[in-house]
Parts: structure tokens; C-alpha cells; sequence
């Protein structure tokens, strides 16, 4: 999939999604040439476990439980327990760049062909804290959980190499 961008107008299903997707192939265009090295670099004080690696990692998780778990109803495993709330964030033995964007791409594939034959007026399958979840509200929070988290990369990457760019 390429970052095609989101048309000025159409309908709210073809809007949301593409703006969902324009996010997600953001964080492909950010990560785009980052070495190895600097990729699980974490130059944020305040966030010791901010890295470019370990916030696609975290992407990939919340993808997989917004609308496998949520909206889907799947029950599937989830990285992170009480004991360790942030293990999604934490390099996995073996992890590249490479794989945990290769992994968020599969994953952000999932998700569309789940969200395929959804009613955005829908409600999602699985409760939140014992309360019903609006389809569409599982959208927008992804969207801006993606939006939030590309801000990040932007000022990971800078800090890192030196790179930055939309």
C-alpha cells in the first residue's frame, strides 16, 4: 500500500478509513532509512522506552486489540499484563525495524479486512470496561493514536539522525 492522499470529499466510511490508512503508511515514510542502531534508540528522557522500533511495535499491538479483541470479539493475546503494562513497547528477542514494520503492515491488513463488512454505526463486539463501544469511535481513536504516535516518531527520528519531514 502506498500513502495515497485522502480525497477532500466522500463519504464518512471512505473518509475515516483513509485517513486511518494515510496514518498508517505514515509510520512506514518515517521509519524509512533508519538504521538499524538508531531504530531502538530512545532519546527521550521523560520516556525512556520511546523508540522508533518500539512504537511500531506498540502500533502493532493496539491494532491487533482495537479491532481483533474490540470490534471482532477475537480473543486473542495482548503483549502486555499488570506485571509489565508497557511490554509491548520492549524490544522482543530478535526484533528488527524490518520485521516489526513487516509485522505492523500484516497486522494494519488484518484489521481492514475485518473492518471490511462493519456498520460504523455498529456497535464492537467485545465491551470496554463493561460498557458498549461504538464501531466508529474505535475508528477515530485509532486515528489519533496513530496521528499522536507519527508526532512521536518525527521527534525520535530528529533526535536519532537528524532526519525529519512530513
Amino acid at each position: 500500500m502506498s500513502r495515497a492522499d485522502v480525497p477532500f470529499a466522500g463519504d464518512e466510511r471512505s473518509m475515516v478509513l483513509g485517513w486511518l490508512d494515510w496514518h498508517r503508511e505514515t509510520v512506514h515514510v518515517k521509519c524509512a532509512g533508519l538504521a538499524e542502531q538508531d531504530a531502538w534508540r530512545t532519546p527521550l528522557p521523560a520516556s525512556p522506552l520511546t523508540s522508533a522500533a518500539g512504537l511500531v511495535s506498540h502500533l502493532t499491538a493496539v491494532e491487533s486489540y482495537w479491532f481483533e479483541r474490540v470490534v471482532a470479539g477475537l480473543d486473542v493475546p495482548v503483549p502486555w499484563s499488570a506485571g509489565d503494562p508497557d511490554a509491548d513497547w520492549r524490544r522482543a528477542p530478535g526484533a528488527t525495524l524490518a520485521g516489526n514494520l513487516d509485522r505492523y503492515r500484516r497486522q494494519c491488513d488484518v484489521s481492514r479486512a475485518l473492518m471490511r463488512d462493519v456498520d460504523l454505526d455498529g456497535t464492537a463486539a467485545a465491551p470496554r470496561h463493561g460498557a458498549p463501544v461504538a464501531v466508529r469511535w474505535v475508528l477515530l481513536h485509532m486515528i489519533e493514536e496513530t496521528a499522536r504516535h507519527n508526532g512521536h516518531l518525527d521527534a525520535v527520528r530528529e533526535l536519532v539522525d537528524g532526519v525529519v519531514g512530513e
